[in-house]
């Protein structure tokens, strides 16, 4: 594997194509991150189309991670708060190519994300994960911390509820 880079991502047919792709392999393989299983590569191309236009608007960053020329891992981080919580930010659509996990891409997004909030002066950053299979050891080894949990928050991909936990962290303070 070559160094991965990081970069944020804008409107292209190219990068949503291979965001779709990712989005649909997650959900596909039961990442919980609000889709259902079988999704649509046209409802992927259009959640896509509306995020990284809002990227466009600097309401998010949409980041990449990319080993060589393929996009192996992405997160978002949300900056289109209401008008009383110009601190904050949220973190979203964590996701990882299976066939990079577990190689540091996660940890490396998530310090992008961090960095990114930080610049924008954004010092309390706030995510959620799903209880069953979700990515809360990542975030606890990255200093968030669990707030609670909300039981039956959503559906799995596949079917059956699963609860949602709530996580915190201060940055660039």
């Amino acid at each position: 594997m070559s160094a991965i880079s990081i970069r944020p991502l804008g409107p292209s047919p190219h990068i949503r194509a291979a965001l779709s792709e990712l989005l649909i392999e997650t959900v596909a393989n039961g990442g919980s991150v609000s889709f259902m299983h079988p999704l649509a590569r046209e409802h992927a191309d259009a959640f896509w189309d509306t995020a990284l236009a809002a990227a466009a608007r600097d309401e998010r960053i949409v980041l990449g991670a990319f080993d060589g020329e393929t996009l192996t891992g992405t997160v978002t981080l949300h900056l289109d708060c209401p008008p009383n919580q110009p601190h904050r930010a949220e973190i979203a659509k964590m996701m990882t190519r299976l066939s990079h996990r577990g190689r540091g891409i996660a940890n490396a997004l998530m310090h992008a994300a961090e960095a990114a909030a930080a610049e924008r002066a954004r010092t309390l950053l706030v995510l959620d994960t799903a209880t069953d299979g979700g990515a809360a050891g990542l975030y606890e080894k990255l200093g968030f911390r669990l707030s609670g949990e909300i039981p039956d928050y959503a559906l799995k991909p596949h079917g059956g509820l699963t609860g949602t936990l709530i996580y915190w962290k201060r940055v660039g303070a």
